[in-house]
């Protein structure tokens, strides 16, 4: 099972007059494939996507054609395609703060000997567009593309931390609060606490939340606006941290990157 919480759902502002609904059904049958831990059948696509079986497998068809779908080798069943990726890379490619961060986090990654990441605020969740690796992984911490709950990262806390409290209250309370591992926080008046904590400090912390034996600090890159953009994080171990060495050690490094990008 995907342990990342969905994509944000489309904006209730739409206008049925440009909205087309058979693109939305195509990319509903494409994020159906997260919902399930091995390739599903056309039948379990159509009930994971809630569209009849008849016009899953057309828009099955078309994609396998345009090489977004595939059928695995083994089971037959359909996997995300190859093409895929291209899009990741365009986008990576285009965006202009990806690459201003990438020599910024190299750096970083140079001088800590640990996980830096790059993720971006997407209000709910945060979204990982650059992971830099250190000595130890788990496979999922390396990818990119991953969603963590804004609520249970200390970037997405940190990027919450920028807005005005009653926005970040809203955010927090509309969230799906499904912990992650069993030291997520949940409680809404506790996260909101650990926002203030990392208004006050400049960067937000979090032991434990998304993975077990890690702490990982971030802190926010602002827009031009003074909004949040996105987030830099430093990951360590706690076979090899505590909590406040690993904070006296790379916050100065961290809010140094930050103040460097932001704006």
């Amino acid at each position: 099972m995907n342990d990342s919480p969905p994509a944000p759902k489309p904006s209730p502002e739409i206008d049925d007059r440009l909205y087309l609904q058979s693109v939305a059904r195509t990319f509903q049958v494409l994020e159906a494939l997260a919902n399930v831990p091995r390739p599903p059948s056309l039948r379990e696509l159509a009930q994971l996507s809630g569209l009849d079986k008849s016009a899953v497998q057309r828009i099955a068809y078309t994609l396998q054609c345009l090489g977004y779908m595939e059928r695995d080798s083994q089971s037959g069943g359909i996997v995300p395609g190859r093409r895929l990726l291209d899009r990741s890379f365009d986008y990576l490619r285009s965006n202009p703060l990806i690459a201003q961060v990438t020599p910024v986090l190299s750096n970083l990654r140079k001088v800590t000997g640990e996980r830096v990441d790059f993720s971006l605020f997407d209000r709910h969740t945060t979204l990982y567009a650059l992971r830099m690796q250190s000595k130890r992984e788990t496979f999922f911490a390396t990818l990119i593309g991953r969603r963590i709950p804004s609520f249970a990262s200390s970037g997405g806390r940190a990027c919450l931390s920028h807005l005005p409290e009653e926005e970040a209250r809203l955010i927090i309370e509309t969230s799906d609060r499904k912990p992650i591992t069993p030291r997520t926080l949940t409680d809404p008046d506790q996260i909101m606490a650990r926002i203030a904590e990392a208004r006050e400090a400049g960067y937000a912390c979090a032991l434990e939340e998304s993975l077990l034996g890690e702490v990982v600090i971030g802190a926010a890159v602002l827009d031009q606006q003074g909004r949040p953009a996105g987030a830099i994080h430093i990951a360590g171990s706690l076979a090899e941290w505590d909590e406040q060495r690993f904070r006296r050690k790379f916050s100065p490094l961290l809010l140094e990157a930050t103040r460097a990008l932001s704006g």
